[in-house]
């Protein structure tokens, strides 16, 4: 019988397999779900997939956080977010994009899939603002200042292709007091200098009281 996991991994080295195993399960999910919206197959194998799905569901549910509870795989602070909608590698819904430090800006690499389609062959736009939206806030943090969005404006000035690697830039351009303005864009790697998507946006530092307000179950903020 399986025992859930309802504390943080003993030791480093019990972690690292556990999030090992998040990131493996993460990225068969995405293949699934890949392979869930492009299937031409008949309405007997969907049937078929639908028993397999609901059994595994039922697997996984035996042992569960609650929804505002910090999952024992993540860092806080720190940034990594097992099942983070834009970069967890655990998450079905992530393409995962991958964050790397360029000179005064971060750059975030990834390919949106089908599930992530909008008009045919080109990404949903909001998947571009949830791109630019993430990749701005861990800007602020690598700026020593984490901070949560109140404007973010998105100019559209080409489709995003699927299936094709994207390079996603920030950087904080000024602050002023706890607000930080950050511009970021979204091209293809071959064409990094033809922006498809161009924004801008404002981040604010929330006091202490505020944040442990909006989150109780995280450490309080410097």
């Amino acid at each position: 019988m399986n025992t859930p996991l309802t504390d943080s991994p003993a030791t480093d080295e019990a972690l690292a397999r556990r999030r090992a195993a998040i990131a493996a399960l993460g990225h068969e999910l995405r293949d699934l779900v890949d392979a869930a919206v492009r299937t031409t197959a008949a309405d007997e194998t969907l049937h078929q997939a639908l028993d397999d799905v609901r059994r595994l569901t039922a697997e996984l549910t035996v042992g569960q956080r609650a929804p505002a509870e910090i999952s024992p795989v993540d860092e806080f602070p720190g940034g990594l977010r097992m099942y983070s909608p834009v970069t967890g590698q655990g998450s079905p819904l992530a393409p995962p994009m991958e964050v790397v430090a360029d000179d005064a800006c971060l750059v975030g690499r990834c390919v949106l899939g089908s599930a992530h389609e909008g008009p045919p062959g080109f990404a949903h736009g909001g998947m571009s603002a949830m791109l630019l939206d993430e990749l701005m806030g861990h800007a602020c943090a690598a700026a020593g200042t984490p901070a949560m969005t109140i404007s973010l404006r998105l100019r559209y000035q080409g489709p995003v292709p699927l299936a094709t690697p994207l390079r996603v830039v920030a950087r904080v351009v000024r602050t002023e007091g706890r607000k930080l303005h950050v511009d970021g864009s979204i091209a293809t790697e071959t064409a990094p200098a033809s922006a498809l998507v161009a924004a801008d946006a404002v981040f604010v530092a929330p006091d202490p009281a505020r944040f442990h307000e909006l989150f109780p179950c995280l450490p309080a903020t410097p």
